[in-house]
């Protein structure tokens, strides 16, 4: 499995990059099948002194991809919720795939 983490208007600290790859490390879990995780963390108006940080999620499968934006005033509060939906998805997936 490939982890890319990548980071849009700013440098992520160390700790922040650990907690997301110790988060995502728990989605082989739902699915055994997974190749690559891409993960966007960006700043969002930039303009105005309140930043929205936006946590987007890609997960690929063979054959399949799930994709989960989401955006909070944290980056782990944004990763958190958007990791929930892509397990959601990935979940919904299977039970489908299952039936």
């Amino acid at each position: 499995m490939n982890v890319n983490i990548q980071t849009v208007h700013f440098d992520a600290d160390t700790k922040l990059v650990g907690y997301i790859e110790k988060k995502v490390a728990k989605l082989t879990q739902f699915h055994d099948r997974i190749t690559k995780i891409d993960v966007y963390l960006k700043l969002d108006n930039v303009v105005h002194n309140i930043k929205d940080k936006i946590a987007e999620i890609k997960v690929h499968i063979p054959r399949h991809s799930f994709f989960v934006k989401q955006s909070s005033k944290s980056f782990e509060e944004s990763f958190d919720t958007a990791l929930d939906s892509v397990i959601n998805q990935i979940k919904r997936k299977k039970e489908k795939l299952a039936a």
